[in-house]
């Protein structure tokens, strides 16, 4: 039976579907994806390695429909378009995720979820059928990562997050919606391994061409 607040996700999701004006992908009149655009969100996974020599696996390129697609989803409340790129993570997340095994996403900054009224990994993570588990948190502040190099990220992020409790030795994989340099991604497998966690695989909905490596 579902939950008052999954049946309100639902209807909003209804809502923002009956008034879509156009297709996330192509812009296609009077659908929010169309069967053209859905078909270009098929899985492409693709592994690369961050900064401190983490693998990644991505399970979309971050360009063309994917990328109009994820931008909709975070900058324009289309909540809707969560239920496709779900299914396309959850290509590349479970296989990683065993009965024991915490899903831990990426933390939401607090202005963003204030923004957006929702937190794009955790509701992603849910649309691939697995339990978000929020043992990450914010310690320090950060900036906009979006126009800093692959240094700046490392410096930025370093130090930024933490855990919330104590693993003793318990799989983790880390999620998260979009990958440039990899250098949040670092931050995550660094704070939880500290406090004893086992991260077994790091994986996040697509990846950016920015980088050599990441696409």
């Amino acid at each position: 039976m579902w939950t008052k607040p999954q049946l309100l996700g639902v209807g909003a999701e209804i809502a923002a579907f009956l008034l879509a004006a156009s297709c996330a992908g192509c812009d296609e009149p009077g659908t929010l994806l169309c069967p053209q655009c859905r078909e270009a969100l098929a899985p492409t996974p693709q592994i690369a390695v961050t900064p401190r020599g983490m693998q990644v696996t991505a399970a979309l390129r971050f360009e063309g429909v994917a990328a109009r697609c994820i931008r909709r989803l975070k900058g324009e409340g289309e909540t809707l378009l969560a239920r496709p790129l779900g299914a396309a993570l959850a290509t590349v997340l479970a296989p990683s995720v065993g009965a024991a095994t915490w899903v831990v996403p990426v933390p939401t900054t607090r202005s963003a979820f204030r923004r957006r009224g929702y937190r794009v990994p955790d509701l992603l993570i849910r649309r691939a059928q697995s339990e978000p588990q929020r043992l990450l948190s914010l310690a320090s502040r950060t900036v906009d990562q979006r126009d800093l190099g692959v240094r700046a990220r490392e410096a930025n992020v370093r130090g930024a997050l933490r855990a919330r409790r104590r693993g003793e030795g318990a799989e983790a994989v880390i999620v998260d919606d979009v990958v440039t340099t990899g250098a949040t991604l670092d931050e995550a497998s660094r704070a939880l391994r500290s406090a004893g966690f086992r991260v077994v695989a790091a994986v996040a909905l697509a990846a950016t061409p920015r980088r050599s490596g990441f696409g």
